[in-house]
């Protein structure tokens, strides 16, 4: 439907900190791709890359799988590749795969200060800027011309007006790049 917001899951990087891609840690995959359906997304789409067919027998059923080939460069192409991939959404939920914390209330807030093609929102953590970034369709482009090396939206949301949504109490926004 054209109205939908899409949970796009970022989880193509090699992990290499971690010494394993994340998207192959513990539940990390199914549990965020839950995190974004329980929390409203219509659909969810997952952007692989490294280990991608061992990745992709782990997304539960009923979810699109996109492979970003050049994922090495970094976060930006993934999020180049899960944005091209999405056809009729007005907005997409960006969340990382390396953020084991968050909740569906997490999602359920971002989005809930109304979704349409020009909304432009964050998550913030105590006042730190974090994810899941909700991205309205009007931005796509801007944010995919912009998407490079690991800075993903980063740029882009640096100079274009976006709303922060204080989720603090309710995760610690926190990416997990080494094992503990």
């Amino acid at each position: 439907m054209a109205d939908e917001v899409v949970g796009l899951l970022l989880a193509a990087g090699a992990g290499r900190r971690m010494g394993t891609p994340k998207a192959l840690v513990d539940d990390w995959l199914p549990r965020a791709v839950a995190v974004l359906r329980d929390g409203g997304c219509a659909r969810v789409t997952v952007v692989l890359g490294a280990s991608a067919d061992e990745a992709a027998a782990r997304v539960p059923r009923g979810v699109d799988v996109v492979v970003a080939e050049d994922w090495d460069e970094g976060m930006g192409a993934s999020l180049r590749a899960g944005l091209g991939a999405l056809a009729d959404a007005v907005a997409a939920l960006v969340l990382l795969v390396d953020l084991p914390d968050l909740s569906p209330a997490v999602v359920a807030r971002v989005i809930g200060g109304g979704v349409g093609a020009g909304a432009l929102r964050r998550a913030a953590y105590g006042g730190k800027p974090g994810h899941p970034v909700l991205i309205g369709r009007d931005h796509w482009a801007g944010v995919i011309a912009a998407a490079r090396g690991d800075r993903g939206a980063r740029d882009y949301l640096g100079v274009h007006r976006h709303q922060l949504v204080e989720c603090g109490d309710l995760a610690t926004g926190e990416d997990v790049d080494a094992r503990g």
